[in-house]
């Protein structure tokens, strides 16, 4: 055990503080591509600006933090899913708005590089107003960080029977017990095709505002930091003050005040 421990307190390596360098670059690339160029493309751009790197190095690095081109319609690349599991329906089919609160959720995970190693995040949005009414941070990116942001989403929404949450495939997702939470209340279950993106777009959007707004600006030395970070974009900038183009430029909080009377807050009490 001692052993152990000596390994979670050492300090990150040279070729993972490399690594982490070398994945920063290539998000910011991915992304100021429209999220179009594949590990090739995004080798080549990485070696006109002199960064040398070799392309498996560069596929990796993507494979780890699940960037993938948009698919083509005849070539669907993306999430896949565990063996053995059977999805559910893509019930959503692409309708990212809802005529009334707590109809109609979408979730999804994204990941952020700190000096100590990867901070996952897990959200969930309501398509009505676009507010993010749960949330979780943790180093893994597994069935305990989603049902975290499924149990805050809960406690403070308090959804009716057969809402609707649309996800991907991936295996937080289908695990057995973040189904069996879902099933405990009722809730429809929507999942993504493999491969396609779009399915998803209004998570795919907000995750590349929540980075290119805040994440992408800063180098984070703890995930102490990333999280107090993330934490106050979410609950103080986001949800209450950031004009939204879909609502009109008015935020989700203001956009909920004005059109029901639903508690104007996701954060924890």
């Amino acid at each position: 055990m001692s052993g152990y421990y000596s390994w979670r307190g050492r300090e990150p390596s040279a070729h993972e503080q490399e690594d982490g360098e070398l994945a920063r670059e290539i998000s910011r690339l991915f992304h100021a591509f429209r999220g179009v160029y594949g590990s090739p493309r995004i080798h080549a751009e990485l070696r006109s600006r002199g960064i040398r790197c070799s392309r498996e190095r560069t596929a990796r690095l993507m494979r780890e933090m699940e960037l993938c081109a948009k698919a083509k319609r005849n070539k669907p690349v993306g999430t896949r899913r565990r063996v053995g599991v059977t999805p559910a329906p893509n019930l959503l089919g692409r309708s990212f708005t809802a005529q009334a609160p707590n109809t109609k959720w979408v979730s999804d995970t994204t990941f952020v590089w700190t000096n100590e190693g990867w901070l996952y995040v897990a959200v969930i949005l309501d398509l009505f107003s676009r507010l993010v009414v749960g949330w979780a941070m943790g180093e893994h990116n597994d069935e305990q960080l989603v049902s975290l942001a499924l149990e805050m989403a809960l406690l403070h929404r308090d959804p009716p029977t057969e809402m609707l949450l649309h996800s991907d495939q991936g295996s937080p997702y289908t695990s057995q017990g973040y189904q069996s939470k879902l099933a405990e209340r009722g809730i429809v279950v929507s999942m993504s095709r493999v491969g396609d993106c779009y399915d998803n777009a209004a998570m795919e959007s907000f995750f590349s505002t929540l980075k290119g707004e805040c994440v992408d600006r800063t180098r984070f030395s703890t995930r102490l930091e990333a999280r107090q970070t993330i934490f106050e974009y979410l609950e103080c900038f986001y949800n209450r003050v950031r004009r939204h183009s879909t609502l009109a430029y008015i935020s989700p909080v203001e956009f909920e005040q004005q059109n029901c009377s639903l508690p104007s807050s996701s954060s924890p009490k």
